[in-house]
């Protein structure tokens, strides 16, 4: 059987402003439609009664054209209990990039935060020292913002 990965999915509650916090932070590309899915068969997809989503797909870069994307949809049920539906949220994104500083100062100016602080720890077992801090977006969803470089860094842990 083939498999791949496709898409990571985060509730939001305000997803256009969550989209531009994703495509300005982390250089994010809109991948065309926009969603707006909803009625009989939606319902039926996800169990619940009066299920709507609306959103979008965005795409980082690194990657072709069809490659992983961040699915971002604000969700909407009208009858019955959503349960997890509506709840937002993910557990977390890790983004690697070139220069985890630059790219945290750059989140903090679009609106978002951390309560941690940035790191490097060397993997004794990979030969590799892993940059990184936890930070969140504007709703407080987590982002692993991430770097890993070859050798020990000098101040590495």
């Amino acid at each position: 059987m083939a498999m791949r990965y496709h898409h990571t999915e985060v509730n939001a509650r305000d997803w256009k402003k969550l989209r531009d916090f994703y495509c300005d932070v982390f250089e994010g590309k809109v991948v065309p439609p926009e969603r707006d899915l909803g009625g009989p068969w939606f319902e039926k997809a996800s169990g619940l009664k009066g299920a709507h989503v609306q959103g979008c797909h965005v795409a980082f870069p690194g990657y072709e054209a069809g490659g992983p994307v961040l699915e971002i949809f604000q969700q909407e049920v009208t009858e019955g209990d959503a349960g997890a539906f509506n709840n937002a949220g993910f557990g977390h994104l890790g983004i690697l990039v070139d220069d985890v500083a630059a790219t945290y100062q750059n989140l903090l100016a679009h609106g978002g935060s951390s309560d941690g602080e940035i790191v490097s720890h060397y993997y004794e077992n990979k030969g590799q020292t892993l940059t990184m801090i936890y930070a969140k977006d504007p709703e407080g969803n987590i982002i692993e913002i991430m770097r890993w470089d070859d050798g020990k860094l000098p101040n590495a842990e």
